[in-house]
């Protein structure tokens, strides 16, 4: 079994250091795999409305708790999504999520990106004028969001936070509210370590969560666990490349969250690995001179025409993000 690390956010409360993420799960595939994870000992669920799938973790809920698991035993992350970034929405937002969990309230609700969309036109709403484009909403700000979700009725959120967010985007609001997120959820593996956004994050006592952990094959590189260098660390410590990919981020201090709907693959990633000092550098260096990030909203299909992280990716994007502060 894992050693069931856990760790205590500024807020308090307390994570178990390898989660269950759900983004990328196919329709029918997520019921099972929260299932399969709970009774296997998973107790950090890592959830969102973009993913489209909420309600089907709301039915394996129905399944172990609390026949397995107390609802206070389980912490479960969910997501705002773009288009409720508006001040009048956020709570609707937020009571569709717990309607379709069937909870009475989340551990931890972040902001998902730092992109607003237009509200009421679906979670994508298309661009009126621009084919396959997403219509941004660049009058709602980040800190108008923020003091949104700084409203929240305690009795439905525990604790707020943000995801895919930069250190200067983090600055801006806690420079304007004061609140300082309890969590930076973002994309992070040995090809994007973001060791300047882990330093700062750690400095304001902000936790971060990693996801992505094995990276992921959306641009067509080699993935993660085929990379020599892992594998043979893999084999040595009769582990998965999956487990050592998870065992780097583990070291680096922060929560990772595996998404997989395999048995195997659940209860193997839940199997937390350790790793040497020398073990840990030779995964490290797999990413020296081949920056990767995966997840650009900018190359989505359809487009946000936004540059979110300044990478040579967005550098035609015709929007920068509306801080608002």
């Amino acid at each position: 079994m894992s050693l069931e690390q856990n760790i205590t956010l500024s807020t308090g409360a307390s994570l178990r250091q390898i989660g269950l993420g759900t983004w990328l799960s196919k329709p029918r595939e997520v019921e099972n795999a929260v299932e399969i994870a709970v009774r296997n000992g998973y107790r950090h669920l890592d959830l969102a409305m973009i993913y489209e799938n909420q309600d089907e973790v709301g039915a394996a809920l129905k399944k172990v708790i609390p026949s397995v698991v107390k609802r206070e035993e389980l912490f479960m992350t969910s997501k705002l999504w773009n288009s409720s970034h508006q001040p009048a929405e956020a709570e609707k937002e937020l009571d569709q999520t717990l309607s379709q969990l069937g909870v009475d309230y989340l551990d931890l609700y972040l902001i998902h990106w730092p992109v607003a969309f237009v509200p009421g036109k679906g979670l994508v709403p298309p661009h009126p004028s621009k084919e396959n484009e997403v219509e941004l909403d660049l009058k709602t700000t980040l800190v108008d969001t923020w003091n949104a979700m700084i409203a929240l009725p305690k009795s439905k959120v525990r604790a707020i936070g943000v995801s895919n967010f930069t250190i200067s985007q983090i600055e801006a609001l806690i420079k304007a509210t004061g609140v300082v997120p309890a969590v930076n959820q973002i994309e992070a593996h040995p090809l994007l370590p973001q060791d300047d956004l882990l330093a700062f994050c750690k400095e304001k006592g902000i936790h971060v969560t990693a996801y992505s952990p094995l990276g992921n094959n959306l641009v067509g590189k080699p993935k993660l666990t085929d990379y020599p260098a892992i594998v043979e660390i893999a084999k040595a410590k009769n582990a998965t490349p999956a487990q050592i990919l998870i065992a780097w981020g583990a070291y680096r201090g922060y929560s990772v969250i595996p998404k997989s709907v395999q048995e195997e693959r659940i209860k193997s990633n839940f199997q937390q690995v350790t790793l040497t000092k020398e073990e840990y550098e030779a995964i490290s260096a797999v990413g020296k001179g081949n920056h990767t990030r995966f997840n650009i909203p900018y190359n989505y299909q359809p487009r946000w025409d936004i540059n979110i992280f300044g990478e040579p990716e967005e550098k035609d994007a015709s929007n920068p993000v509306n801080i608002g502060a």
